[in-house]
């Protein structure tokens, strides 16, 4: 089986205490990129988090739009499909699970697939989405409820 690193890194900086300390941090990951991460400004308010940075929740809401894309365009080609282009403006909402613990509860992806040639019909379209979603190894990895209307 594979496995996957990311290594997150933090340091309090001089001059910060305990509570109140920045949320920056790094993720860097095998392939030599890093990437700067903070708090959600949702969770921790500004200055102590930075909106500009990716934050947990918007990465994973991102890694179950970027897992399904990726299973979509895979299988959208083994159909016969050519995918010019993909967009997906996927929002995650923050609620209550069913253990009372907040928790991203839902997933909304909203794929919008433009070919080059012949389009899959509606039925199709559904059902390569839907076969995407089966796939997906994050979807299958999380409880929240993914939902996916594509365009």
């Amino acid at each position: 089986m594979a496995s996957y690193q990311a290594t997150v890194t933090w340091k309090l900086q001089a001059g910060e205490s305990h509570p109140r300390y920045s949320r920056d941090h790094s993720w860097s990951f095998d392939g030599g990129l890093t990437i700067a991460a903070s708090a959600s400004p949702h969770v921790v308010p500004p200055p102590l988090s930075t909106p500009a940075h990716i934050d947990p929740e918007e990465a994973f809401v991102a890694a179950i739009a970027s897992c399904h894309m990726l299973w979509f365009l895979h299988l959208a080609a083994g159909a016969g499909f050519k995918v010019a282009s993909y967009t997906d403006t996927a929002v995650g909402s923050m609620g209550r699970n069913e253990q009372k613990r907040m928790a991203i509860t839902e997933v909304l992806l909203r794929p919008q697939a433009v070919f080059e040639g012949a389009a899959p019909d509606a039925g199709t379209l559904a059902q390569l989405h839907e076969q995407a979603h089966e796939k997906c190894f994050i979807a299958n990895s999380v409880s929240s409820r993914i939902t996916v209307l594509p365009a």
